[in-house]
């Protein structure tokens, strides 16, 4: 019963998440050419506040944690763990202030409605991954960027979504070109869970009703005077902590 459950509440997920999209997609395009990056950073917020309320339409709970307040007048690098393609609208959302900006693979950069738009024009750095350089060039690029602006990057170290409950190792390389050109960046880990569950597939068919999702911002790492190895580690060790909160 669960199962079949499971199917009718995605199909209605589904339907909502297209129309969401392409509802959105218009707006940011009108906001962008029409207001500016402003309005479109606004219409983005909106969009994601409308992609995480719609979980609910499966049964599924959101919950948002932060641990601590985080400074606006210095860029920020948010490091996560990786478990699907909804861990995302969360951090967009939660995290608006911070006006946060991704480290993508640049195949999303096309073919999404609205998200494909946002990645593009947001300043997000759009990496190959067969390609090292374009990939280091691409996050030096952000790094300048929230340096000169105090945004905020977000960067998922495990570089794909993790299959298990287990975390995969972060790589160092992109918090690296992250700090090179943002060295007074605070680095703020993120947990996430549950979202795995939620979408257990690579598609998005069926989704798990009545899942809980949850964020969790934790305290700030200065990387002064630490290596990246360290900062990784360090940032890896705290969303591991969270993670095994929800396992006991």
């Amino acid at each position: 019963m669960k199962k079949i459950l499971d199917y009718i509440l995605s199909v209605i997920y589904l339907l909502y998440f297209g129309l969401l999209l392409v509802v959105f997609h218009v707006v940011q395009v009108i906001a962008f050419n029409i207001f500016g990056k402003k309005a479109h950073k606004k219409s983005v917020d909106i969009f994601n506040l409308a992609l995480n309320t719609s979980y609910y339409v499966t049964g599924t709970s959101v919950h948002f944690r932060q641990l601590e307040e985080y400074p606006t007048d210095r860029p920020i690098i948010f490091i996560a763990n990786h478990q699907s393609t909804f861990d995302i609208p969360g951090i967009i959302w939660y995290l608006r202030k911070h006006q946060p900006i991704f480290v993508s693979k640049q195949e999303l950069a096309h073919g999404i409605p609205a998200i494909s738009y946002n990645l593009r024009k947001s300043g997000a750095a759009l990496i190959d991954r067969k390609d090292g350089k374009q990939a280091v060039s691409e996050i030096l690029k952000l790094s300048k960027y929230i340096h000169e602006n105090n945004f905020s990057a977000v960067i998922f170290p495990e570089g794909t979504r993790s299959k298990t409950e287990e975390m995969k190792p972060f790589a160092e390389g992109g918090i690296s070109a992250l700090l090179k050109r943002a060295p007074n960046a605070l680095i703020v880990p993120i947990a996430i869970q549950g979202t795995r569950k939620f979408n257990p597939t690579n598609g998005m068919f069926p989704l798990t009703s009545f899942s809980k999702l949850s964020w969790t911002a934790l305290k700030g790492i200065e990387p002064k005077g630490k290596t990246t190895k360290e900062v990784a580690d360090e940032a890896k060790a705290a969303i591991q902590e969270v993670l095994n909160l929800r396992k006991a």
